[in-house]
């Protein structure tokens, strides 16, 4: 691949699974584009030498150490994408060590907002309960819009109350299902999916568009989007919006961190730690509202 297809690739991914913003975006593309002009190698042959040399390049042109770990931590993801998608086997920047500069909490809906939200998806015309049974499942299991996207039928399990689900690096887990989402999913599957003719090689993917083939990310995005207007939710949402949500929601009520781990798919139970500081911050805030000595 070329540096231009990368990053093209990884910038769609940031934009429609993790909801990043424009501003954002840019700032991402243009230290990936100045590491591609000086580093001037195809991105799966970069080594921790090409780093080197384009780190020592940005320090010596005097930028500030905060624009500094920006940069590194824009390289770090870009690097950890193309290790999961298997564009190449190892990440070159994993060694490197940037300053810790504050970590940013991810945005929740709270569960009236959740509510609000799928009660705002309409229910009449083509394929609404299709979107309805896709916003249902990505909060009801915590599932990656990828995910939601390329799920399987063969891999439902709705009588029993799971669904198996593939996520990065083609690791299945199992994930179970409420009662309110897997209504939504048989009623897609027995009276939408039937009028869709999918193409030979979607034959399988549940969710599908008008063409016969799976859903994109960015069409779940706008979608998704739409319905947070119509729900008159003013806060910046993405598919991984709910997904947080789904993990915060379920560390409030005292769900192990274990097992969050394991419905989230995370390899890493470091990635699974921060529900606990978003927790916390709840924790806190009820602690200064409800607390008998903290009146004034």
């Amino acid at each position: 691949m070329t540096w231009k297809e990368c990053t093209d690739s990884y910038l769609e991914y940031l934009k429609f699974e993790r909801g990043l913003s424009d501003n954002t975006l840019q700032a991402y593309a243009k230290d990936l584009a100045k590491h591609g002009q000086l580093s001037a190698v195809n991105p799966t042959k970069t080594t921790s030498k090409h780093l080197s040399e384009f780190l020592e390049n940005i320090y010596a042109q005097g930028l500030s150490p905060r624009s500094q770990s920006r940069v590194l931590s824009t390289l770090r993801g870009f690097y950890n994408w193309m290790q999961e998608e298997k564009f190449r086997e190892d990440n070159p920047v994993a060694l490197f060590e940037n300053p810790r500069v504050g970590r940013k909490l991810p945005a929740v809906l709270s569960v009236e907002e959740v509510r609000n939200l799928l009660e705002s998806i309409p229910m009449e015309g083509a394929f609404a309960t299709r979107d309805r049974a896709m916003i249902e499942l990505l909060y009801a299991c915590g599932l990656r819009v990828s995910e939601v996207c390329h799920l399987k039928l063969s891999l439902l399990r709705l009588s029993e109350g799971y669904l198996i689900v593939t996520g990065k690096g083609n690791k299945q887990r199992l994930v179970p299902v409420h009662k309110e989402a897997i209504k939504f999913v048989e009623l897609y599957l027995e009276y939408e999916r039937p009028h869709v003719q999918p193409k030979p090689q979607h034959s399988d993917t549940v969710f599908l568009s008008n063409r016969g083939t799976s859903l994109t990310r960015q069409s779940v995005f706008m979608k998704l989007k739409r319905f947070v207007e119509l729900a008159g939710i003013k806060k910046s949402i993405s598919p991984h919006t709910l997904r947080h949500s789904f993990a915060t929601h379920l560390m409030e009520g005292g769900a192990d961190l274990r097992i969050v781990q394991q419905l989230l798919g995370h390899e890493s139970i470091t990635t699974t730690e921060i529900y606990t500081h978003v927790s916390a911050d709840q924790l806190g805030a009820k602690i200064a509202q409800f607390h008998p000595l903290n009146k004034t």
